[in-house]
């Protein structure tokens, strides 16, 4: 453990608080969720229970190395979140802007095809099969809207 605290540590182009517990702090990572997050940790070998700020550099670049390409490393392949990859057919773990651009790229590719999902997310509505009926509400048209009355027309 290094003796400085570090308030705000960066990996992989995101500011952590430094006195969160690793594998909290990891998880705030867009693309990294908490069952990834474990994963990283462990294979780093980094105790889990200590606060990222304490961490020494050279246990940050080893964090970030996985975090950054985890197919490499030992991390099982059903945690990733590009399984199957279109374009290339492999097992891919996206993090930060290049998953918001790919998600981007595929709800498009969606929305080109026609498909039932792309129709979905053109129009703003659900896409994943929950119920319309009652949820979902915000942001959308105005059911009943009452005339305004004006003034010594009661």
């Amino acid at each position: 453990m290094s003796k400085e605290f570090r308030h705000i540590t960066r990996i992989a182009e995101t500011d952590l608080e430094g006195s969160l517990k690793v594998v909290h702090a990891i998880a705030k990572i867009k693309g990294v969720g908490p069952s990834i997050a474990n994963a990283i940790v462990k294979n780093s070998g980094v105790n889990p229970e200590a606060r990222l700020g304490f961490l020494p550099e050279q246990d940050l670049k080893k964090i970030e190395e996985i975090v950054q390409n985890p197919t490499d490393q030992n991390i099982p392949k059903w945690l990733f979140n590009y399984r199957k990859d279109l374009e290339t057919g492999e097992d891919l773990h996206r993090t930060g802007s290049i998953l918001v651009l790919q998600m981007k790229t595929d709800i498009d590719r969606m929305k080109a095809s026609k498909s039932w999902r792309g129709y979905r997310h053109s129009y703003g509505l659900k896409v994943r099969g929950q119920r319309t009926k009652a949820t979902g509400r915000k942001g959308k048209a105005i059911g009943v809207r009452k005339r305004r009355v004006r003034a010594g027309e009661r």
